[in-house]
C-alpha cells in the first residue's frame, strides 16, 4: 500500500469500479444471497432484498457521477459520500440477518468467559468509576469517531492525493464488510440489551452523554457487538493516520485509546467485542496488500481481454 501504489479500475459498461468497490459489493451481495436463502428467518426479507437493490443503485449512481466529475475535489467528495452511505447501509442492513444461524443471542457465553478471565463483569466493575466529567469525556470520544472518517479522508486526499485516500477506502471497506459477517457468525445483543437491568450507577453527564444516548436510542440496533466496529474502524483510522499524517496521528491517539474504553464504559459493548474489533482491524490491515494486488489481477486481466478484442491479428479468419 502507500502513495506509489496505481489503483486499478475494473470497467463495467460506464463505470470504473475501484478494489473498495469490489470489497462493497460482494460483501452487500452476500447479504443478498443469505437473505433469499434464509428468507423464513428474515423478517420482511423481500422488502430487505429490495432495499439492497436499491441501495446498490444509489452506489453506483455515486460512481458514475464521480467518474463524470470534471474537477478532483468535486469527484472525491462524491467518492467520500458514496463510500459512507454503503457501508452505512450495510451495517443497517445486517440487523435481521443476525440470527439467521443459531436463533439466538450467545451472550451469556461472552459473560462466563469474561468472568473466567477477569473474575468480574468488566462492564459492571467499571460502575464503580464513574462520575460525571470521566462519562462526559467517554461519550465525547466514542461519538466524535463519527466525524472522524470523513475528517481524515479530507487530509488525507488534500495530502497525499486520490491513491492515498483509496488505499483508507478500501482498508476501512474491508473492515466494515467482515466485521458486518460477524454479526452472523457471532450474534451478541449487547450489555445494556442483555443485562441492562444489572447496572445500578446511571451514566449522567453533559452534552456529548446526551448525544451518545440519543444516538443509542435512535440509530442503534440490539446486537451488531462482535467485532465492535466502533475499535474496528478507529482502530483503521488511528493506523491510517500515522501512515498518511502524523499529527494527526498523535492528536488522535488520546481519544482512540479513550474510545476503546469507552465502548465498554459506556455499556456498548463487552471486552471481547471490543478486543475483537482491534484485531478485525489489524488482521485487515496486514492482509490488504495482497487483496489489492489479487484485485490488479483481476484488471489486468481485463485490460488484457480488452487489448486482444482491439488487435486485428487476433481476429481469426
Amino acid at each position: 500500500m502507500g502513495e506509489g501504489m496505481r489503483d486499478k479500475r475494473l470497467v463495467v459498461g460506464k463505470i470504473a469500479l475501484g478494489a473498495t468497490d469490489g470489497a462493497v459489493f460482494a460483501g452487500l451481495a452476500l447479504i443478498t444471497l443469505l437473505t433469499i436463502l434464509f428468507q423464513r428467518r428474515v423478517d420482511g426479507w423481500a422488502v430487505l432484498v429490495l432495499k439492497n437493490l436499491a441501495a446498490g443503485g444509489i452506489y453506483l449512481a455515486a460512481l458514475y457521477f464521480g467518474g463524470e466529475a470534471a474537477k478532483d475535489t468535486r469527484r472525491f467528495v462524491l467518492r467520500m459520500a458514496g463510500v459512507l452511505f454503503i457501508l452505512t447501509y450495510i451495517n443497517l442492513a445486517v440487523e435481521k440477518l443476525q440470527l439467521i444461524f443459531y436463533g439466538r443471542w450467545l451472550d451469556e457465553s461472552v459473560l462466563k468467559t469474561e468472568q473466567a478471565l477477569f473474575g468480574v463483569q468488566p462492564t459492571l466493575w467499571l460502575q464503580q468509576f464513574i462520575s460525571r466529567p470521566l462519562t462526559e469525556w467517554m461519550f465525547f470520544s466514542y461519538v466524535i469517531y463519527l466525524v472522524l472518517y470523513p475528517a481524515l479522508s479530507v487530509i488525507i486526499f488534500f495530502r497525499k492525493g486520490e491513491r492515498a485516500v483509496e488505499d483508507f477506502f478500501f482498508t476501512l471497506g474491508l473492515t466494515n464488510v467482515i466485521g458486518n459477517l460477524g454479526f452472523l457468525v457471532y450474534p451478541v445483543a449487547g450489555p445494556m440489551a442483555y443485562m441492562g437491568d444489572k447496572y445500578t450507577v446511571p451514566l449522567d453527564g453533559y452534552i456529548w452523554t446526551s448525544i451518545g444516548e440519543y444516538l443509542r436510542s435512535q440509530w442503534q440496533f440490539v446486537g451488531g457487538t462482535i467485532p465492535s466496529l466502533h475499535c474496528a474502524n478507529a482502530t483503521v483510522i488511528w493506523l491510517m493516520a500515522y501512515r498518511y499524517h502524523r499529527p494527526a496521528f498523535w492528536i488522535l491517539t488520546p481519544v482512540i485509546l479513550s474510545l476503546y474504553v469507552s465502548t465498554v464504559y459506556c455499556r456498548y459493548h463487552y471486552v471481547t467485542d471490543s478486543v475483537l474489533g482491534v484485531a478485525t482491524a489489524l488482521v485487515v490491515c496486514a492482509v490488504v496488500p495482497a487483496c489489492r494486488n489479487a484485485w490488479d489481477r483481476i484488471v489486468v486481466r481485463q485490460e488484457r481481454g480488452r487489448e486482444d478484442d482491439a488487435d486485428p491479428r487476433s481476429v481469426d479468419v
